[in-house]
């Protein structure tokens, strides 16, 4: 298991087609991936789960990868949330 803390760059912060964008990185991936913000814990790979969590630009979120792929899985939703 790989956990990382993320700080969330991208310029419009999670809305609808960015947490869409982050289910299909987050797919590629066979690892169990978990983001994390405050109390909730949301499975990355669910478009509504992470809509729950109405992330925006400069928030903190803890990234987590459990499974065969997990270190690539940690640094691919880095990517996409730091980056775009």
């Amino acid at each position: 298991m790989v956990r990382k803390t993320v700080t969330i760059e991208l310029e419009t912060g999670l809305g609808a087609r960015p947490v869409a964008m982050l289910v299909q990185v987050a797919s590629q991936y066979d690892s169990n991936i978990y983001v994390e913000c405050d109390s909730k814990r949301v499975n990355a790979k669910s478009i509504m789960g992470m809509m729950t969590l109405g992330l925006v630009p400069g928030e903190k979120v803890t990234v987590t990868a459990d499974g065969a792929d997990e270190d690539k899985a940690i640094n691919g939703i880095e990517k996409y949330l730091t980056e775009g």
